[in-house]
């Protein structure tokens, strides 16, 4: 399974991005489907996941009411759109997907997630 992610750039605070992450190979699932992001000289952060369902979301403290997960089956895409961005929101965003994961299971785990997307950057400016 290869995963290819869009949709980053340079925005500025207050301001949207929305994030899309193509699958392509390996089985049609369903997938459980997640974003992660990495900010310089950080670790890797939980920011949203969907499960194998789509009835079950959840998102990391500091996105929430903010970020909005969703996926289309049929096209294997998860998308994440970002409002109210801010500077801390600057980071590389990952996507991760998995075919295996429990029905309704969103996990915020990377260790959960067999494939992984390349990461594109946001950029939130003051």
């Amino acid at each position: 399974v290869q995963l290819q992610a869009s949709g980053g750039g340079l925005v500025e605070a207050g301001g949207s991005l929305r994030l899309s992450c193509a699958a392509s190979g390996g089985t049609f699932g369903p997938y459980a489907m997640a974003w992660f992001r990495q900010a310089p000289g950080k670790e890797r952060e939980f920011v949203a996941a969907v499960s194998r369902s789509g009835r079950k979301i959840r998102y990391g403290v500091s996105v929430q009411g903010r970020f909005t997960i969703s996926k289309d089956h049929p096209k294997r895409t998860v998308y994440l759109q970002m409002n109210a961005l801010e500077p801390d929101d600057t980071a590389v965003y990952y996507c991760a997907q998995d075919p295996a994961l429990r029905w309704y299971t969103a996990s915020s785990t990377t260790t959960d997630y067999s494939y992984w997307g390349q990461g594109t950057l946001v950029t939130v400016s003051s």
